[in-house]
């Protein structure tokens, strides 16, 4: 047992700080057995905002981990539940024997320095050597996070960065990043891994083509005047007349386009393609304006989402995984816009994953944009579940 992998989680809710964290604390140490706590993540809701420090100090006072990590977040995911608009702390820990933890910090006022070069990004992230996964919180207000994750994936290409954006405050400077024991407002922090562990990683956007693919022909930043040499807007026109009523009524919830990232063109799923917004038309000249930049050439496809769809999307997902050994631990990263947002029941997506997984140890929170790879890129999204499953490994 003392070289075996353990993952543990635990949750508590109320707002006495010296008794959650000895719940939290009592639940890790029966569970693992009081093997030692390599990594521990923690999420708050927004009741602890001004007790971060407290909280931290706490739990590794209680714990005493190599690293920890956590935010405040508009809700907290436990193992079994997804507890939105209640005070509560949800905790993933985990001994991790021949794994190398990295931590790093991006503070937010040196950002043109820290993006500028190479070897500055290195200097500041200090990544172990052959890095299996990078883990981030940041700050939505003070991180430009798709540049950002341009660094790390031009200067540690293929390498997937998982994580989520703080939600725990609609304001600048209302959130808390814990890193160890310090606790930021702004920027970002995270953890580096490397060695004797597998992981898996799956990103859920949640939604499914319709129709067919497209070749843009004719694009500039986000705006694609032409697909196959013709303006898009009579297509997708066309397209809608041609869907079932009940896809046609989906349309209410938006009308979503997937670039194909990094996939073999000629044979597209749903984890090909990186999911954005339609943000509008123009009537006259048929153009569509994206919520990302287009470039000619690409390829693209419609989708559409609801709760049905993200449902299947993420049980189609976690499906393979019943093919192997069951992962030991996970973290989850999910929208603030699904939970009861988007599902007409408590613990949407936690639910669907225990029900494929079996009871494993997870915890996260609702992220206000989620981080993870499509098509061997690292990207930010919106309405995505986004998770990381651990495995012993080599």
């Amino acid at each position: 047992m003392e070289n075996e992998l353990l993952f543990a989680s635990a949750s508590a809710r109320g707002r006495d700080i010296a008794e959650l964290t000895r719940a939290l604390s009592e639940q890790i140490f029966d569970q693992l057995a009081h093997h030692p706590v390599d990594l521990a993540l923690a999420f708050l809701s927004p009741h602890f905002a001004r007790a971060a420090v407290f909280i931290a100090d706490g739990l590794r006072d209680a714990l005493h981990p190599r690293v920890l990590l956590g935010c405040t977040a508009e809700g907290v995911i436990a193992r079994d539940a997804e507890i939105e608009r209640e005070a509560a702390i949800t905790l993933v820990a985990a001994h991790l024997p021949g794994v190398n933890l990295a931590p790093f910090a991006f503070d937010a006022e040196h950002w043109d320095t820290i993006l500028g070069s190479r070897l500055r990004f290195e200097e500041t992230l200090i990544a172990p050597r052959d890095p299996k996964i990078f883990l981030m919180l940041a700050d939505p207000f003070s991180t430009p996070t798709d540049r950002v994750l341009d660094a790390f994936n031009a200067h540690y290409a293929g390498i997937p960065v998982i994580g989520g954006m703080a939600s725990g405050s609609a304001r600048a400077k209302g959130n808390s990043l814990l890193l160890n024991e310090r606790v930021f407002i702004e920027g970002a922090v995270g953890v580096a891994l490397a060695g004797a562990f597998d992981l898996d990683v799956i990103v859920s956007q949640g939604c499914r083509p319709i129709g067919r693919a497209y070749t843009v022909t004719e694009a500039r930043e986000n705006v694609i005047f032409k697909l196959g040499g013709e303006p898009p807007l009579p297509q997708i026109q066309n397209m809608i007349e041609q869907l079932s009523p009940a896809d046609r009524a989906l349309l209410n919830n938006g009308l979503f386009v997937g670039r194909a990232i990094g996939a073999d063109k000629s044979a597209l799923g749903r984890g090909d393609f990186l999911v954005r917004g339609l943000m509008g038309v123009d009537h006259a000249s048929g153009a569509i304006a994206v919520g990302d930049h287009i470039r000619a050439g690409e390829t693209i496809q419609f989708h559409l989402r609801d709760a049905t769809t993200a449902e299947e999307d993420l049980e189609m997902m976690l499906t393979p995984q019943t093919f192997f050994e069951p992962p030991i631990g996970a973290l989850l990263f999910s929208c603030n816009g699904r939970g009861t947002r988007m599902y007409n029941h408590p613990d949407g997506d936690v639910s669907t994953i225990q029900k494929i997984l079996g009871g494993i140890s997870l915890a996260g929170f609702f992220c206000a944009g989620e981080i993870g790879p499509i098509g061997g890129k690292n990207f930010l999204h919106g309405h995505t579940a986004s998770m990381v499953l651990f495995r012993p490994g080599q």
